[in-house]
């Protein structure tokens, strides 16, 4: 059953990287010279993610000349998950995508000349020489292990799928932390703004834990979005709302207002915690808490306007518009819902709301 994303609760404040239009244009150039595209449609559809817009809301004060680069695995991440996770051969089959997926993750990992046979294998090996060029081994290395953890949930996904089975609540969000791809997003705005932010902070609890928690909130944000493609295109049940139908027997609409309450309450810990870690916080690790900030808003205003979600072939229907700085105030609401799922029993996150070093 399809339902329509509701109201967000975020009081974080939008933004979006004055030279949005240019990267998008300079991200478009690269997807038409990186072989993903066989046809008019297709390019049409990678067009449609407007991932360029999606990261320059991520990185709203990013380099221009880092930004474009993000915003091309942000492409190459949206056309990978649509042809090998979520549809064709793969997407049932957790032993053929394995071997796919990690000769992929070798070939975004292995400096130099490269050959490689696979398309989407190719165009990540060249977004990595160009992170390679743009940043130094510290990010590129934390980008690899993000994507690497990226990959091997999409493998638990796949491989509950090949087997019919639905995650309860815990083992869901666990899986969908890793599956939706926000490691791999979020490390990236460290080459994107050309910060090293110091291991003994990025290591430590409490930035781990925010780094999670957006991760988090914008991956069950998206389960709002993306409910009525994947339903209409037959693909994955696995969503929190579902979830939470199938183990706690709630009416779709009853899930639908468990899952925000959830994610509300969330974000609530995010934002307390990071009030508490900023100001004893390095300048990188100022900017990329602020930036963990910004994806949070920037995913929902994105995903709000994005034919990825909104159009059946995930083709613009129209003319394309010029990228507005924020959404209507009707898709906000300032006011959090209370959960009757408490999040400190549910053992995959209840750390999160331990006291945590910093």
């Amino acid at each position: 059953m399809a339902v329509d994303p509701p109201p967000f609760y975020c009081p974080i404040e939008s933004a979006i990287h004055p030279d949005a239009e240019e990267v998008e244009r300079r991200a478009l150039a690269w997807i038409d010279r990186s072989g993903l595209c066989r046809s008019e449609g297709e390019r049409a559809r990678h067009a449609g993610t407007r991932s360029a817009e999606f990261y320059a809301r991520f990185a709203p004060h990013a380099d221009p000349d880092r930004l474009w680069i993000a915003a091309c695995w942000v492409y190459w991440g949206f056309a990978f998950d649509d042809a090998r996770c979520d549809e064709g051969p793969f997407a049932a089959d957790p032993a053929a995508f394995a071997t796919m997926a990690f000769s992929v993750q070798r070939a975004l990992e292995a400096p130099g000349r490269l050959h490689c046979a696979d398309s989407y294998a190719a165009a990540v090996h060249e977004i990595g020489e160009l992170f390679r060029t743009a940043a130094g081994p510290v990010q590129n290395r934390r980008f690899q292990h993000a994507h690497r953890a990226w990959l091997t949930g999409v493998q638990w996904q796949i491989g509950n799928r090949a087997t019919s089975r639905m995650p309860d609540l815990d083992d869901y969000l666990s899986m969908r932390l890793l599956a939706a791809g926000g490691g791999p997003t979020y490390a990236m705005l460290e080459i994107a703004n050309n910060i090293d932010v110091p291991d003994r902070e990025m290591d430590s609890p409490a930035v781990r834990a925010l780094t999670e928690m957006a991760m988090m909130v914008a991956s069950l944000d998206n389960d709002h979005h993306s409910h009525i493609r994947e339903t209409g295109r037959r693909q994955t049940q696995q969503n929190i709302v579902n979830v939470l139908v199938a183990h706690h027997r709630y009416s779709p609409h009853q899930a639908v207002d468990e899952a925000i309450a959830l994610r509300d309450a969330v974000l609530e810990r995010f934002l307390g915690l990071r009030d508490r870690v900023l100001p004893r916080a390095s300048s990188p690790l100022r900017h990329y808490l602020t930036d963990l900030g910004h994806g949070i808003r920037g995913n929902i205003e994105w995903a709000l306007r994005a034919p990825r979600y909104h159009s059946p072939d995930g083709v613009a229907a129209t003319s394309r518009a010029r990228i507005p700085a924020q959404t209507d105030t009707s898709h906000w609401t300032g006011t959090p819902r209370t959960s009757r799922q408490d999040p400190r029993r549910l053992p995959s996150i209840a750390w999160w709301w331990n006291e945590l070093a910093f």
